[in-house]
């Protein structure tokens, strides 16, 4: 049994009942968030996908970490998906109840990952050169695409104890989810399950020298005040993917009216 599956009950709704498929670590993170404008971001959604909002705004998420163990759930470690870096640009939806993550861009220096992102999973993947340090207490990080476009480039660390996460707080709100969404022209809206253990979180202290990433996705903020949180990371598994808000074809019965008053 995978380690993340010994904690259940903070799930938001049950597991999927059919076998996960892949198994990974997200590492060392910063959660770097800021307020933008909900009604220029909801234009980059596609329909079906609801834009959520905390504290009467949409929020965007910079958040650079580590990935290992990038794997089949049969397959043994191999030493290509070790350990690799990567930077998310997100926010958050929503789609038949169900509350997630929706990706403006992902970077990362994996090329397979980067491939099989794309192809399977319809999400922005872009390759790029990276790196992820530890040093002196701090966790140094830099992005830079291969065409030379959406740099990156910053050091974090954790502040603190660990915080106590309340159900209701921005902290919940923005880190505990489930599920991926991503768009297709041809297969439309797609989901992808996952799960983890709650994750651990600390209050974060960054400075950035470099952030491209933003301007790139089109995104403007709000203003510059950011929230910054950090985390050791989580094991996490993922599901198949499925789709997601597709029309349901029904056939009336012969009994019943075919509409309703």
């Amino acid at each position: 049994m995978h380690p993340s599956l010994k904690t259940l009950d903070h799930r938001p709704w049950p597991l999927p009942t059919t076998d996960w498929k892949w198994r990974q670590s997200w590492l060392d993170l910063a959660f770097l968030h800021y307020r933008v404008d909900a009604t220029e971001l909801r234009k980059k959604l596609p329909g079906g996908v609801d834009l959520q909002e905390f504290d009467g705004s949409a929020w965007v998420g910079i958040v650079p970490f580590r990935m290992a163990g990038v794997l089949p759930r049969l397959f043994p470690d191999l030493p290509l998906f070790n350990s690799f870096p990567e930077l998310n640009l997100r926010t958050y939806v929503e789609a038949e109840g169900k509350s997630g993550v929706w990706f403006f861009s992902l970077d990362a220096d994996c090329w397979p990952i980067v491939w099989g992102g794309r192809w399977i999973y319809d999400l922005p993947y872009f390759q790029a050169e990276m790196t992820h340090e530890f040093d002196a207490g701090w966790y140094r990080f830099t992005s830079r695409r291969h065409d030379g476009a959406a740099r990156f480039a910053a050091r974090y660390r954790p502040v603190g104890d660990r915080l106590a996460v309340r159900h209701g707080s921005f902290e919940h709100w923005a880190t505990e989810r489930y599920c991926l969404y991503a768009h297709s022209s041809k297969r439309g809206v797609s989901r992808v399950e996952v799960h983890h253990p709650p994750w651990p979180l600390q209050a974060g202290e960054i400075e950035i020298e470099k952030c491209e990433i933003l301007a790139a996705a089109g995104i403007q903020l709000t203003d510059d005040a950011s929230r910054c949180h950090f985390s050791a990371g989580v094991r996490v598994i993922s599901f198949s993917k499925e789709e997601a808000n597709q029309p349901v074809e029904t056939t009336p019965s012969a009994a019943q009216p075919s509409c309703l008053t």
